[in-house]
């Protein structure tokens, strides 16, 4: 489990720094660096948070928790093939990010980077005051900063309502999506929900143009729901005041 964390941590929070440069008008050789090139290292300084003594990790996604024996995987760090990239700092990032609300919407990967963003922070700044709300919408509040870290489940980005026919996936509307326009960097991420079946499957019919269909082609209907996320962003987000950033296919828990 904390394998694909920090692997999907890790480029999420390349990204972000990356804008953070950018918006606080900094130069850095990262911008002329492909940072998605390159190979994981072992860093024998890592991993840059205890799993075991960060509060806002679930027991079922705790390895060392539940015995995992090695650790050797919590020591891989990314190393870019043209560039060096700074050690990430929880301290400049809140600092760099005061007073900005970070959104993170989608299924349990989504909460994974949450978490591990989260055990990051609180690494860096220990005694730094919090507010901790476990409600429909997790929020983690920075207080010395005025940084909101927060988490929404919602895996599938579109619709889902019920009627007489049971869970309805519509999948060309979204309508709940107020919290999103709030924000400064929105991270989203869907993909494993639209292939579970049986007792798993999170819808009973899936609606499109006003028809129902009791299945389609998963992959299809998975474009058609992202085409309708992606006109919603078009349409509404300001790329000036806001970053969006988008994981699809992601690695199993257990890969």
């Amino acid at each position: 489990m904390e394998t694909t964390i920090f692997l999907y941590i890790h480029f999420l929070l390349l990204s972000i720094s990356c804008f953070i440069h950018k918006s606080n008008g900094l130069n850095s050789t990262l911008e002329n660096c492909n940072l998605f090139e390159g190979s994981w290292i072992i860093d024998e300084s890592y991993p840059p948070y205890d799993s075991l003594s960060c509060p806002f990790l679930r027991d079922d996604f705790n390895c060392l928790k539940n015995g995992r024996p090695d650790e050797f995987y919590l020591k891989y760090r990314w190393q870019p093939t043209a560039c060096n990239l700074p050690r990430f700092d929880g301290k400049v990032f809140l600092e760099k990010m005061k007073g900005k609300r970070l959104l993170f919407v989608g299924d349990s990967l989504g909460n994974n980077q949450w978490e591990s963003l989260a055990c990051l922070l609180h690494a860096a700044v220990p005694t730094s005051k919090y507010i901790y709300d476990r409600g429909g919408i997790i929020t983690l509040k920075f207080q010395e900063y005025g940084v909101s870290l927060e988490y929404l489940k919602n895996p599938f980005l579109v619709d889902v309502s019920h009627d007489k026919d049971g869970r309805i996936l519509t999948l060309d509307s979204i309508t709940r999506t107020s919290i999103w326009t709030k924000t400064d960097v929105l991270i989203f991420n869907s993909y494993h929900w639209w292939n579970h079946t049986g007792t798993l499957q999170g819808w009973d019919y899936l609606e499109v143009g006003g028809k129902r269909f009791k299945d389609m082609d998963r992959m299809k209907a998975y474009k058609i729901g992202l085409t309708t996320w992606a006109n919603w962003i078009d349409s509404n987000i300001d790329p000036t005041k806001t970053r969006v950033f988008f994981q699809g296919i992601p690695a199993l828990h257990f890969a």
